[in-house]
């Protein structure tokens, strides 16, 4: 990895500030739809399973397409600035496609509609043209998160790495927090429904001015004929890279947590408002602001959890015990009429425990020049869970409410029964914790690596 010149430790958190903003317009975009759902349904006139399509199609070229592992091989090739100037434009325009395709304009038969009206009769041309959008979104998203952990773990190694990235994810949370607070504040007349997903796609361009300026910042910073975090040529990546990796059991174990972990919150939280409208009776607006609460969590937690670890370790504990409230809280959500901000609460602290202890353990279980790689694979086996359980949710959500539609949910007529659908991400918690178990055994047979300081 390339050296850098003398700098500054402010130099680092200035660096950090700003790709950390790129991932919080990310992950805006991400769950810009999660508090507006039953509109959004309403106005396409769509069920919960093509509510779920729209959702997964972000994780199809990562899952399929395993885009996230060539995505991490491109960025041992080509290095950051390249890669990541690359995947964040494919964002942008990713984020603007899927609001044309939700506008009226691209209704009234607009550009290409005639194209996206001539496949698929069963599709609507405005779910076809989201669903490209996502695809799009989604295969510049995990790449260029893999990109800013490799960023991180250049500018941090050595220092205060966990740290870092729990800063990270406490600026990238607070994407999701305003996602979750301002849509459905945007979908009010006159401007329409669809101004929340065009707020996105300008959310995301300025994501893209970000990373532009961390460009420029670090050309500054790095000495001419570095590398920018590419490999040597010695160094570049081989398929024996993957092999190495799928032997080493800890990183196995991570990795499998990870899709269990995510799987249980992500495709969760784009149904958390619409669960707390049919279940606690909160309208449209407080549902969005409560789900909220878990991101403030994180927001607050995180970087404490991270500090914590750069100076006491405990890496794998710490992943064991946020698995463990990761289920707790799918219980309550879904057996219980316990006030949601108990369960809101707990699961705030779980999502800020396991990223906090997760992403920096990789660095140290994993050599430094198959980090791009490793990066890569666990981002597309998440995206395994986070395609499949956003549908498999709304499938669920379907067949366990007969006769149940958005329609007569806003006539007051019925109400979703979310207990089946929360389970199903209960069962993930318990597959999780199984696995961190099984992370904190194979870490102590080999000195408890994670558990150091």
């Amino acid at each position: 990895m390339a050296r850098m010149k003398t700098i500054s430790p402010s130099t680092r958190w200035i660096v950090l500030v700003l790709v950390s903003v790129v991932i919080a317009t990310n992950y805006y975009v991400y769950d810009a739809m999660s508090s507006i759902k039953s509109v959004m349904q309403t106005q396409l006139g769509i069920d919960n399973t093509a509510y779920g399509l729209i959702v997964s199609f972000y994780s199809f070229p990562n899952t399929f397409l395993l885009m996230s592992i060539f995505g991490g091989i491109i960025l041992d090739k080509w290095g950051i600035r390249k890669t990541g100037f690359l995947f964040v434009l494919v964002c942008f325009l990713g984020a603007l496609t899927t609001a044309y395709g939700a506008s009226d304009s691209f209704a009234r038969g607009g550009v290409v509609y005639g194209i996206f009206d001539s496949f698929l009769p069963s599709y609507s041309p405005q779910l076809k043209m989201m669903m490209l959008g996502r695809l799009l979104f989604g295969l510049g998203a995990e790449t260029s998160i893999v990109v800013i952990n490799k960023i991180i773990v250049k500018w941090f190694k050595g220092k205060e790495l966990a740290f870092a990235f729990a800063v990270n994810v406490a600026i990238a949370r607070l994407g999701t927090a305003l996602a979750l607070i301002f849509s459905p504040q945007l979908i009010k007349d006159p401007v329409g429904w669809t101004w929340a997903l065009w707020v996105a796609a300008i959310a995301m361009g300025v994501g893209f001015v970000f990373f532009l300026i961390y460009m420029m910042y670090d050309s500054a910073t790095t000495p001419k004929g570095s590398r920018d975090g590419a490999l040597a040529a010695d160094e570049e990546f081989h398929m024996s890279d993957i092999v190495e990796l799928l032997k080493n059991r800890s990183f196995i174990y991570v990795i499998l947590l990870c899709v269990t972990f995510y799987s249980a919150v992500f495709p969760f939280q784009a149904y958390c408002p619409d669960l707390l409208h049919n279940k606690f009776g909160l309208d449209i607006e407080w549902s969005g602001i409560l789900s909220s609460l878990i991101i403030w969590g994180t927001i607050l937690f995180t970087p404490l959890f991270g500090a914590f670890v750069d100076r006491k370790g405990k890496r794998a504990s710490l992943m064991l015990v946020g698995s463990f409230l990761l289920i707790a809280t799918h219980l309550i959500l879904s057996l219980t009429h316990v006030t949601p901000y108990v369960a809101m609460f707990i699961l705030g602290i779980a999502f800020s425990l396991v990223p906090a202890s997760m992403w920096p353990s990789v660095a140290l279980i994993v050599e430094e020049k198959r980090l791009g790689t490793a990066y890569g694979m666990m981002a597309a086996l998440q995206n395994l869970g986070l395609w499949g359980f956003p549908i498999l949710a709304g499938y669920i959500l379907d067949t366990t409410n007969p006769g149940v539609t958005e329609t007569t949910v806003a006539s007051g007529t019925a109400m979703f029964d979310y207990t089946y659908t929360i389970l199903m991400f209960a069962v993930l918690g318990f597959v999780g914790f199984f696995f961190a178990i099984m992370l904190k055994r194979e870490d102590a047979k080999a000195g408890n690596k994670l558990e150091l300081a």
